[in-house]
């Protein structure tokens, strides 16, 4: 069997050998090893930040003396200092590779949220929750970046049973999923319509009848707002149930949408799939051991 020979390093290794390779930046960096470097992380876009408990462990993990660091949940401008930290030459190389990591996806998807909660103003109740189609790791990070910009993360604050398209097709309907659930107690009834067993808004009319407590519309048919309202209004059960609205929905939509007769809307990638709040780090100062060529 043939080695392969590492791009970065030069060292030949077999590909069934568990080989570890060397960290050249303790070579890199032997001449300095005994400095000091101050360096900055500043923010390339105006955002806001999320992250900084996960930041600050993480600081703390590489022996990092951070000096400043600003609040969980601030907003900043391009070219502001988020936090300024020292360490040895090795140490900031390494924050370089982690700490940005901790902050820039969630305080993209807080800055996106952000300008969902900022164009919904009062008249809508902005909901995400795609989180849970993303990887266990990052669940908790999202959450947290969508309710420090405002939004919810779940569709109701109080306990709830939700009730999706399978359930209502393994219990054999919206009125039969409801009765099947009517024992759970204590708990608000969310349950999705899409238009699979008859008209949406017939859907809606017999989910409200059956004691659904939020209705929601999942179809990406705005107008299937308006068939909704007007029909559980004229059967006189609008105001019995929460309605609620998702599919695709884009910051462009959130206009028209504050015209509609909805009370939250649920946004899915626009928010989850928010690109990273750009940012970097920059060293500032270099203080210590002259190095070796001097």
């Amino acid at each position: 069997m043939k080695p392969i020979v590492d791009k970065v390093t030069g060292v030949n290794f077999f590909p069934d050998h568990n080989y570890v390779f060397p960290d050249l930046r303790d070579a890199i960096f032997q001449s300095i090893a005994g400095q000091t470097v101050t360096a900055v992380l500043r923010a390339d876009d105006d955002g806001l930040i999320v992250g900084i408990p996960d930041f600050q462990k993480t600081a703390d993990d590489l022996g990092l003396d951070v000096r400043f660091v600003i609040n969980d949940a601030t907003s900043v401008a391009a070219g502001e200092t988020i936090a300024e930290f020292r360490g040895a030459p090795k140490q900031i190389a390494k924050a370089e590779e982690r700490l940005i990591g901790m902050l820039a996806k969630p305080s993209g998807i807080a800055t996106r949220t952000r300008q969902f909660v900022e164009a919904a103003g009062d008249d809508l109740r902005i909901v995400s929750g795609a989180w849970k189609k993303m990887p266990m790791v990052l669940k908790h990070v999202i959450r947290h970046a969508i309710r420090a910009a405002g939004a919810d993360f779940r569709i109701t604050r109080v306990n709830f049973v939700y009730l999706d398209k399978n359930f209502v097709r393994m219990l054999g309907g919206i009125r039969n999923t409801l009765v099947a659930t009517s024992h759970i107690e204590e708990h608000e009834k969310v349950i999705q319509i899409k238009g699979d067993y008859d008209d949406v808004a017939q859907e809606a009319i017999e989910a409200a009848e059956a004691g659904a407590h939020i209705v929601f519309i999942d179809t990406g048919d705005i107008d299937d707002i308006d068939r909704v309202s007007t029909a559980l209004t004229q059967a006189g059960l609008r105001d019995k149930v929460i309605l609620a609205y998702s599919g695709n929905v884009q910051l462009s939509d959130i206009a028209t949408l504050k015209q509609k007769d909805v009370d939250r809307v649920d946004i899915g990638r626009a928010i989850v799939d928010a690109p990273l709040l750009d940012m970097k780090i920059d060293v500032i100062d270099i203080q210590g051991a002259e190095t070796a060529h001097e």
